[in-house]
């Protein structure tokens, strides 16, 4: 009977990771180092890794089109480009613009700027910028998405089930902002991201894989943990053929790498690897 039981607990993981059919990005803050160095030379590695969607960290001092030339002479093909809070309060134009010379179809706000707690006045102000700039991006047929980043997960009152990412998904309008999950920061400050998926179908539409290191410490609210924690795929504490079939099922539509390891290099293959296992 045990023997049966691990056949059938087998057989249903297969199923599960067979769900997982869509193509696998980078985010390229991933070689943070290596693009403050030589920006060709990065694109060159992440060639090599056999990817083609990336997601940017910035422009890396190029302007626009000339970083483009330097993606699509490598057949990499720019998706996503995650823009800072005050870059878009300051120079919103100018953001669309970039955005659209580059032939982007979303752009993603990392962080929301806070001080030593996340609070309702926080997630109230960012979410009213975030339809602002939704909107505006959405003329040019550009996506605005906000990466969560662990904070947002803090209750928003002592006991309470209610967080404030619930805030930022019911005060944000659908028709112009979209979120882009980060599972290492759904993990981190302890919130689940199967459930999340299946509470909020549609507003995800995009998704970090990052793995979280077996042991690291998790119910943290911070937004930050030491970068050793994040680990290759499939070597950490994620569940990813219930993560993915749950990603596939809420409508995600673009996935991309993250892995902030000093060995992100060598972490990257072994992602890549892991991925092909489940398709």
């Amino acid at each position: 009977m045990k023997r049966l039981l691990l056949s059938l607990a087998a057989l249903t993981a297969t199923a599960v990771a067979g769900d997982f059919s869509g193509e696998t990005g980078l985010q390229l803050y991933s070689l943070r180092d290596s693009f403050k160095k030589d920006v060709p030379g990065s694109l060159d590695k992440v060639k090599a890794f056999g990817i083609r969607e990336v997601e940017l960290a910035g422009t890396y001092d190029l302007a626009p089109d000339a970083l483009l030339k330097e993606l699509t002479s490598r057949g990499l093909q720019p998706l996503s480009i995650h823009m800072q809070y005050g870059a878009l309060s300051k120079e919103l134009a100018k953001c669309v613009a970039d955005a659209k010379a580059l032939g982007l179809k979303y752009v993603a706000c990392p962080w929301i700027p806070h001080g030593a707690l996340f609070t309702m006045e926080n997630a109230e102000k960012a979410a009213a910028d975030f339809n602002a700039w939704g909107e505006a991006f959405a003329k040019e047929g550009i996506t605005f998405a906000y990466h969560n980043h662990g904070y947002e997960f803090r209750p928003v009152a002592e006991g309470a089930e209610k967080t404030f990412l619930d805030v930022l998904m019911e005060r944000t309008n659908p028709k112009f902002v979209a979120f882009e999950m980060d599972v290492f920061w759904v993990v981190h400050p302890g919130a689940d991201p199967v459930k999340l998926l299946g509470k909020y179908p549609g507003r995800w539409q995009l998704m970090h894989l990052k793995d979280i290191a077996k042991g690291a410490q998790t119910g943290v609210f911070t937004g930050h943990a030491p970068n050793e924690q994040s680990v290759a795929l499939g070597s950490g504490q994620v569940q990813w053929p219930a993560v993915l079939a749950a990603a596939a099922k809420s409508g995600v539509k673009h996935y991309f790498i993250e892995d902030e390891n000093a060995d992100a290099e060598k972490q990257i293959p072994q992602t890549v690897k892991y991925l092909q296992t489940l398709k």
